[in-house]
């Protein structure tokens, strides 16, 4: 994750930048951040107190935490306790919200199967990424998909984490 740190009415010095840089570095276990993303920090100082917000687009949600302290280094590991519990609740959020959806996805699809000929439409290539069946598990809950193919850390073999229509989870592993 690329952070970019800006201050209004205080100068960045390096030991915040660090402080800041180390405490984000720490969203990077959640696979909601990639490498891709670039963090938003803003730093202002006013008589009363220290203000920082911080703002990570990723391609899943906004996250966003303002916190005011009168220490900055305080209102730093505030605003990355914000944004923990947000990844969190955005996960669980997915999670629950995929249930039924997949249900009535498969009901839309035997309805309009009964047509012509079938036909490849699209084609994707994919690299898959060296994770455990949790992870896999997560990443395809968030992403809304039936499947996610992924390389097993424990085997290092391809795999296929797929949903089945009564709601448990499917594992199809290669030879």
């Amino acid at each position: 994750m690329k952070v970019n740190i800006v201050g209004k009415n205080v100068k960045v010095t390096p030991a915040i930048a660090e402080k800041v840089n180390k405490k984000l570095d720490h969203l990077t276990k959640y696979f909601l951040i990639d490498d891709n993303v670039t963090a938003k920090v803003l730093i202002r100082t006013y008589p009363v107190g220290q203000k920082i917000e911080v703002t990570i687009p990723t391609k899943y949600a906004i996250l966003r935490a303002e916190v005011v302290d009168d220490d900055l280094y305080a209102a730093i590991d505030l605003a990355i306790d914000k944004l923990e519990d947000q990844i969190r609740r955005q996960k669980t959020r997915l999670q629950r919200k995929n249930r039924l959806s997949l249900a009535e996805a498969f009901l839309d699809e035997e309805e309009s199967a009964g047509d012509d000929i079938d036909e490849v439409v699209k084609t994707k290539s994919i690299e898959p990424q060296e994770m455990s069946l949790d992870e896999a598990i997560m990443k395809m809950e968030l992403l809304g998909h039936d499947f996610f193919i992924y390389t097993d850390d424990e085997t290092e073999k391809i795999a296929v984490v797929y949903k089945r229509k009564d709601g448990d989870y499917g594992l199809i592993e290669t030879e």
